[in-house]
């Protein structure tokens, strides 16, 4: 089948964009606002963009209160949202109202972070201290601006849980990071296996 997204006539039952751009992992993001309010909650439109320097970055369809918070101190706190923490993250997505702490909703314990006011997740096996370098909205081919704010944060400060670490490594399949697919879908990365980037041109050497 084919279709264009102007018509957006593909004629199932559920647009299957997210779907195909998946797995997509879960930023869930913690803010604190100047005014003290706590704010968790979990973002599926969220990557790392740049390792030199270290920067991630999360979509929030709207100004909600993760991209408000977070613009209003230019700070935020990425944890990683694994398996054993599925249902606390759903349970963070709920629309509570501001100065409600999704921490004490999802039943979580707030820890306190070395170089930014907002607290990480205590059950977090890892997360990441950021700082607001940059926020915007996007616009379409037409120029129009989405209903989307983007926010930037570089990484300036790294926690992880050394029960994750084996010969020094992460071990991916210890933290069964969670990812967000399609529709009401997501899916645990717990398969892990290698593959050695080819050097030669023609990447024969790949492995």
């Amino acid at each position: 089948m084919f279709y264009t997204t102007e018509a957006n006539d593909h004629g199932l039952p559920h647009d299957p964009f997210k779907a195909i751009v998946a797995p997509r992992p879960i930023g869930w993001i913690s803010t604190r606002a100047r005014d003290g309010s706590i704010n968790l909650a979990p973002y599926s439109f969220f990557n790392a963009i740049s390792d030199k320097p270290k920067l991630v970055m999360f979509s929030s369809s709207g100004m909600k209160h993760s991209a408000s918070f977070a613009i209003e101190t230019g700070e935020f706190v990425a944890n990683l949202a694994t398996e054993a923490l599925a249902a606390a993250v759903n349970r963070s997505s709920a629309p509570a109202p501001r100065g409600t702490s999704e921490f004490a909703l999802a039943g979580l314990t707030e820890a306190a972070c070395r170089l930014v006011a907002a607290p990480r997740v205590a059950e977090s096996p890892a997360a990441l201290e950021c700082r607001v370098t940059t926020h915007f909205t996007p616009a379409g081919l037409n120029g129009e601006p989405s209903e989307s704010v983007i926010v930037i944060g570089e990484v300036v400060g790294i926690h992880i849980d050394e029960a994750l670490l084996r010969d020094g490594m992460i071990d991916m399949a210890l933290a069964r990071p969670l990812s967000r697919l399609g529709y009401l879908d997501y899916a645990v990365a717990a398969d892990v296996f290698q593959m050695t980037r080819p050097k030669q041109a023609d990447g024969a050497d790949a492995a």
